[in-house]
């Protein structure tokens, strides 16, 4: 995303102190990592997020946005300290190719005048076999493409809010066409900045990890995973000092002149990325002031920071 920025203060980071995420140690950089998996159809999310855990040896691992067994396509899937922002993530906006039956054959000109109907704030109570509570909910639907018919199949292209039920939504089409619907196979194509083009398979993620334990290389392991800072794309962001890292580690919020730079167009109440110079995720907080108020503050608390990505010590002490 291409964004532009308010310069608040001039400084250079120490070289001595923290990594670019790129280069970070690997323990650290699967630590603070994200995978782009391609779920198969078969096992559910919680499953496939157990066998990471397994193969990478690690204690915590999380994904972004439940598929139900049969449904294939991208899943996020945070690892380590990075799972602290799993629901930062599961908040973007979703893509799906979805195969709908409908009960008869309707008129593709019918079919389109009533799924237009869709686009737009539409109200869906979840399925009963579902992760969540059923209870009524507005959901956005930005675009319903149709890409094909033939006779009752239709195979359609659906982006949507997070949180979104293509069976439902499904179903509800057939309801309005009178006819009836179901959804009869789906795939998500797309999960915030994570896209299908660039997943990888259970399969391409456990040639990385064996070459990585059995012969010290890492190269295909730091390919299939990606450090927290490139899902975080869609964010704004405000860059500190070296020097108010360490405090941000250790539970403060955000001072005015802490900063150097921030992205234009932040409003009290948007959720930041407070970032090192380096490139790094320290954390994420709740902007307190919008970004022309923070460019003229020289004292205050800007940010309430929320989660906290960066571990204390990495950054020299500035504070007492």
């Amino acid at each position: 995303m291409n964004e532009e920025f308010l310069i608040k203060d001039e400084e250079e980071t120490n070289p001595n102190f923290g990594w670019k995420p790129r280069e970070r140690p690997i323990k650290e950089y699967i630590e603070t990592g994200v995978i782009n998996l391609d779920k198969p159809p078969g096992p559910t999310s919680h499953e496939v997020v157990a066998w990471v855990k397994r193969m990478l040896s690690i204690d915590r691992a999380g994904h972004g946005g439940t598929l139900d067994p049969k449904v294939t396509g991208v899943l996020p899937i945070t690892l380590g300290r990075a799972t602290r922002f799993i629901s930062f993530i599961m908040k973007s906006v979703k893509e799906y190719v979805t195969v709908m039956e409908l009960h008869e054959d309707i008129s593709e000109e019918r079919l389109r005048e009533v799924i237009n109907e869709f686009i737009g704030p539409i109200y869906q109570i979840p399925p009963i076999r579902s992760s969540v509570k059923r209870a009524l909910r507005i959901r956005t639907i930005n675009s319903i493409k149709i890409l094909e018919k033939v006779g009752k199949f239709v195979l359609m292209r659906v982006d949507c809010e997070a949180g979104t039920y293509i069976r439902k939504l499904c179903h509800d089409i057939g309801e309005v066409l009178g006819c009836g619907a179901h959804m009869k196979e789906l795939r998500r194509v797309r999960a915030g900045p994570f896209r299908e083009e660039t997943s990888i398979t259970l399969y391409t993620l456990l040639d990385a990890i064996t070459l990585w334990k059995e012969c010290n290389n890492e190269s295909l392991i730091r390919k299939a995973i990606i450090p927290i800072e490139e899902a975080i794309t869609d964010f704004p962001k405000i860059y500190v000092r070296d020097s108010a890292i360490d405090a941000l580690c250790h539970g403060a919020n955000l001072a005015a002149p802490g900063i150097l730079r921030l992205s234009k167009g932040i409003k009290p109440g948007d959720i930041v990325c407070v970032m090192s110079l380096k490139g790094e995720l320290v954390g994420i907080g709740k902007a307190l002031k919008s970004s022309e108020e923070i460019l003229e503050l020289e004292h205050g608390i800007v940010v309430d920071m929320e989660r906290i990505m960066m571990e204390p010590g990495l950054y020299p002490k500035g504070w007492e």
